[in-house]
């Protein structure tokens, strides 16, 4: 399994990129948080982020997104925001405009 680890300095959460499973990933209080994507060649599909209600409202899939997305900036990918939250996300953030591609 080939995994980066990012903690996000505000949160102090740690997210890995696991790349076998297309995903980024934390654990919250024994929950498994998720985004997860296709590649296909430098474009990845951001189609789904999951959090489970009991760790809602934490900033769980803002600290998933933010660091899909600065992944995909470091790997010269560009982003198709198809996931609801993470379309919302870069409309927030247009410091992400340069990664994303409607």
């Amino acid at each position: 399994m080939s995994s980066d680890r990012v903690t996000v300095p505000e949160s102090g959460r740690v997210i890995t990129h696991n790349e076998t499973a297309h995903r980024f990933e934390t654990t919250q209080d024994g929950h498994l948080c998720v985004l997860d994507y296709t590649l296909d060649g430098s474009v990845a599909e951001y189609y789904h982020t999951g959090v489970p209600a009991a760790v809602g409202g934490r900033g769980i899939a803002a600290d998933l997104t933010r660091v899909a997305l600065e992944t995909a900036r470091a790997r010269g990918w560009r982003v198709v925001p198809t996931c609801s939250y993470v379309d919302a996300y870069v409309r927030r953030h247009p410091e992400y405009a340069d990664v994303v591609r409607r």
